[in-house]
């Protein structure tokens, strides 16, 4: 999809100095997101998606690799791009049945995060990943 190229060459442009970012591009199949990065020196995946509606196209491999991960204490999201408005929302990984069935408005019943740019998304996943590893290492 053109749009999520574009949407990934977006992100990759405006990445933090201290995050190291690579696309995965898997045509196999199997869920694979298509970002692994690494900030701060916490890993962690996202799911790109672009949508000129609510809908987000998530394929069930896609859901059960992020629930298999997430599983086994790994993190991982998705991040929606609405084209119209160019808003960014977040979603845990293990959320992908909610928002492949309610799209990304489901974020208004506090499962995911609106963000108006990139610096902002980087900053609260840099919060939400030192919390998250460092609750794992008590």
């Amino acid at each position: 999809m053109p749009s999520e190229s574009n949407f990934w060459k977006q992100i990759k442009n405006n990445l933090p100095k201290d995050c190291l970012a690579n696309r995965i591009e898997s045509k196999v199949g199997g869920g694979v997101p298509d970002v692994h990065l690494v900030l701060d020196g916490l890993p962690f995946w996202i799911e790109l998606k672009t949508t000129k509606t609510n809908k987000v196209n998530i394929t069930p491999h896609q859901i059960a690799w992020h629930m298999a991960y997430s599983a086994k204490k790994g993190k991982s999201f998705y991040l929606v791009k609405h084209l119209p408005t160019k808003h960014l929302f977040l979603f845990e990984g293990h959320h992908g049945s909610e928002l492949l069935r309610l799209g990304w408005v489901v974020y208004n019943d506090n499962i995911g995060s609106r963000f108006e740019n990139l610096a902002s998304l980087f900053d609260a996943l840099r919060a939400n990943l030192r919390l998250y590893f460092a609750s794992l290492l008590e």
